[in-house]
C-alpha cells in the first residue's frame, strides 16, 4: 500500500492549521497518511496543539521564519511518504482527494507534478484555479485559467498537461522529487512552485493539472491583498525567476522592460491611489536584483524600513 506524505507550513496560525487536519482527519486515518507540519517562526514547541487532531502527526518546530519554500523543504526532508503532497494550511480536503491525485500520478507516469482543482473556500462555486498558461518570458506573466468562472463542470473529470502547478496544492512521486531537487528558498515566499515545476520539467517530467478532485482554498489569510510583503516579494521574484531560468540576452530584453515600464507603472498606480507607503515596495523588489546573485539568499525585507 502506498502511502502519502502531506507537508503544511503554519507561521501563527494555530486555529486555522487545526482545521485543515480536521478536514483531513473526516476521511484519512494516521495508516497511509502522514501530516508533517513545519511551524514557521515558532518560538515555543507547539506540538500538543496540534497532536489531538490527526493520529500520525510529524510536529517540526523551526524558530526561524523560513518562508514558504524553507519551511516545505524542511518537511520534505523528514517525510517519508510514496507520495509528497505540499498543502497550505489554509486549505480543506475533500473525501477522496488523496486517491484521485494518487491514481492519476500512477495512470500518467510523465507526470512530475500534479495540482487539483481550486475552489475558493468562502464561495465554493467559484474557481481560483484550473491551471496556468506559460510564463510569457518577456514580461513575465502568465495567466490563471479559469480564475473567477463558476464551477459548472467544464473542468470535472479532465486531467491535462498545464504551464505550472499551483503551490497551495500540489503533488509528486518522492522518488521524482530526489531528482528534480528541492524548492529553491532564496524566493522565501512566491514564484518557488513555478521555479520548482521548471526542475521537474528539467529531468524530463511534465506538469498537470486534474479536475477529477479539488481542493478548498482560503485565499489571502497568511498575507493580505496589497501588503508590502506581497508587493516586495511579487515584484523580487518576478525578475528572480526569469534570472534563473532564461537565458542572458532574454533576461536583459526583461530587465530593460521590467525597469523602464513595468514596474514604473506599478509606482505611478500607488502614487496615484495615494499608497505612497506600497510603492517604495515596488522599487525594494527591483532594486534587490540589482545588488544581489540570483542565488542570494539575503532577503533585503525589512517592514520597519
Amino acid at each position: 500500500m502506498s502511502t502519502t506524505s502531506i507537508i503544511t507550513v503554519n507561521f501563527h496560525q494555530e486555529a486555522v492549521t487545526i482545521a485543515l487536519l480536521q478536514s483531513i482527519g473526516k476521511h484519512y486515518d494516521g495508516k497511509d497518511v502522514e501530516v508533517i507540519i513545519v511551524d514557521n517562526g515558532a518560538k515555543q514547541n507547539q506540538e500538543n496543539v496540534f497532536q489531538p487532531y490527526f493520529e500520525n502527526i510529524k510536529y517540526i518546530q523551526s524558530k526561524e521564519n523560513l518562508g514558504f519554500a524553507g519551511g516545505n523543504n524542511l518537511g520534505i526532508k523528514q517525510a517519508i511518504g510514496d507520495y509528497i503532497f505540499l498543502l497550505n494550511n489554509d486549505t480543506e480536503l475533500p473525501a477522496g482527494c488523496i486517491e484521485t491525485l494518487c491514481a492519476e500520478l500512477e495512470q500518467h507516469k510523465n507526470i512530475g507534478l500534479l495540482s487539483p482543482l481550486l475552489l475558493y473556500y468562502d464561495r465554493k462555486d467559484v474557481i481560483q484555479y484550473a491551471g496556468f498558461t506559460p510564463v510569457n518570458h518577456l514580461t513575465g506573466r502568465n495567466a490563471t485559467i479559469g480564475e473567477l468562472d463558476r464551477n459548472e463542470g467544464q473542468y470535472a473529470n479532465k486531467s491535462h498537461q498545464t504551464g505550472y502547478c499551483h503551490g497551495a496544492a500540489m503533488m509528486c512521486r518522492k522518488e521524482d522529487l530526489l531528482r528534480a531537487g528541492l524548492m529553491e528558498e532564496n524566493y522565501f515566499l512566491y514564484y518557488e512552485e513555478l521555479d520548482w515545476c521548471e526542475k521537474f520539467k528539467a529531468i524530463g517530467k511534465q506538469v498537470w493539472f486534474t479536475g477529477k478532485t479539488h481542493v478548498y482554498h482560503k485565499e489571502s489569510i497568511s498575507v493580505g491583498i496589497d501588503s508590502p510583503l506581497k508587493i516586495y516579494f511579487h515584484t523580487r521574484n518576478r525578475m528572480l525567476f526569469i534570472r534563473k531560468n532564461t537565458g542572458l540576452m532574454n533576461t536583459v530584453l526583461f530587465s530593460v522592460y521590467y525597469t523602464l515600464i513595468a514596474c514604473p507603472k506599478a509606482v505611478f498606480k500607488y502614487l496615484f491611489n495615494q499608497q505612497s507607503h506600497l510603492a517604495k515596495w515596488v522599487l525594494k523588489g527591483l532594486l534587490w536584483n540589482y545588488t544581489h546573485r540570483k542565488d542570494s539568499k539575503n532577503l533585503g525585507f525589512d517592514l520597519q524600513k
